[in-house]
């Protein structure tokens, strides 16, 4: 395999796959250490996988009554690193797609809905939804809706570029279809004040957001393996060739 001879876009993508290990490892952590109880259960001890939200984890005082301060510092650190890595990674990838319209302007379109969406994601990690609920649920739907339009502007990317494996459009347009049912269920879906209302909510949550972490890790490890040419190819040919 060639060297970059520019070597920021293969670092961008070495800091997306970073940032999508560290949203796993730490987000288990803070549920560990999480003060206990969920909106139907106060009282109920610890962190229920299929009973909290991710979003409890950030929470100033969890609904135990206790002080959440270790899993909130952990959960705010997991999810600000996680939507730094989208940034970055967005800002770099329309490197990869082919140097020719409508490909590379549709790239820039996914790009700025995708660093919308990592934006987003810091703005739930810094507004606690016990503080700043409506900031809070604001952001939410902005960094689902916004991660749905980047994602479905990057499919039609790849798959306008000759040579970008087809593999990687196959994952995008999966994804596509998990938040698409998602954003469903955030809009359409049950109440979270039935304990069955509540457990669907965040099972879908769950699902989604580990779907997400997921298909950030295989897209930044499918790039990084990706030679990106320090100067633009002619007119016509692709940025990004895979590598062997």
């Amino acid at each position: 395999m060639s060297r970059l001879r520019t070597p920021w876009p293969r670092w961008a993508a070495q800091f997306g796959i970073f940032a999508s290990i560290q949203f796993g490892v730490l987000t288990v952590l803070a549920m560990l250490l999480y003060a206990g109880g969920n909106n139907a259960e106060p009282t109920r001890p610890g962190y229920a996988f299929f009973a909290n939200f991710f979003s409890d984890l950030g929470l100033t005082v969890a609904y135990s009554g206790r002080a959440n301060t270790f899993s909130m510092i952990l959960f705010a650190t997991a999810l600000t690193l996680a939507g730094l890595g989208l940034i970055i990674f967005f800002v770099a990838w329309p490197r990869w797609i082919a140097n020719r319209l409508p490909a590379q302007l549709i790239a820039y379109l996914g790009s700025f809905f995708g660093i919308g969406a990592g934006l987003s994601y810091i703005g739930v990690a810094f507004t606690p939804a016990n503080l700043l609920r409506e900031a809070h649920i604001n952001f939410v739907y902005a960094a689902f809706v916004s991660f749905f339009l980047g994602v479905l502007c990057y499919l039609v990317a790849i798959l306008l570029t000759p040579g970008y494996r087809r593999g990687y459009a196959a994952v995008l347009g999966v994804f596509a279809l998990l938040l698409a049912g998602y954003i469903w269920l955030l809009f359409n879906g049950p109440n979270t004040n039935t304990v069955q209302g509540l457990t669907i909510q965040v099972t879908g949550q769950k699902v989604i957001a580990y779907a997400s972490i997921t298909t950030l890790f295989i897209v930044a490890l499918g790039a990084n393996r990706m030679i990106v040419p320090a100067t633009s190819p002619p007119a016509g040919e692709p940025l990004a060739s895979p590598a062997d």
